[in-house]
């Protein structure tokens, strides 16, 4: 018998797209040059593709569909790097994203699946703020995590629930 919640299309692409949207705002939380940015999008790219791997039906199949969509950074792919055109706007709408997908698993996902997928969005915006780090000079000194980034993971946990 099959026990997989069904989504409508636009359910499914919501779960789907929301791992790439919290890698862009966790990435645009704080502005940094080009070398740091790619820095976080390879840490928030492996992370996502390491899902694949999760015990987690479901993170482990929107994992698979992140990857075969954007590329294998495991396997050499370069990851895209993407903007929010409007960075407020693009960070306040991946918090209201993440908090319909909350409502989206706690009416559908196995309780499992819901937290798995919660925790893992939630790693992945920790990998990629942690990626890098932030100011400083000639890569000494400055911020790992800086006030910015750090604010986007917490209301990111929140509207989750984590």
């Amino acid at each position: 018998m099959d026990t997989e919640p069904k989504y409508t299309d636009e359910e499914w692409g919501l779960l789907v797209g929301l791992p790439q949207s919290v890698l862009i705002a966790a990435s645009q939380a704080e502005a940094d040059g080009s070398r740091r940015t790619r820095e976080e999008w390879t840490a928030g790219m492996t992370t996502i593709a390491d899902g694949r791997g999760s015990s987690s039906p479901l993170v482990a199949k929107v994992a698979d569909e992140v990857v075969a969509r954007q590329g294998d950074v495991t396997h050499g792919d370069e990851p895209p790097v993407i903007e929010f055109p409007d960075r407020e706007a693009g960070l306040a709408d991946v918090i209201t994203r993440a908090r319909s997908a909350n409502e989206l698993l706690a009416g559908k996902a196995a309780p499992a699946d819901a937290e798995a997928y919660r925790f893992w969005l939630v790693t992945l915006a920790d990998e990629v703020v942690g990626a890098a780090r932030t100011g400083g000079v000639l890569g000494l000194g400055g911020d790992q995590v800086t006030p910015a980034e750090r604010t986007f993971r917490d209301e990111l946990a929140t509207a989750l629930e984590v």
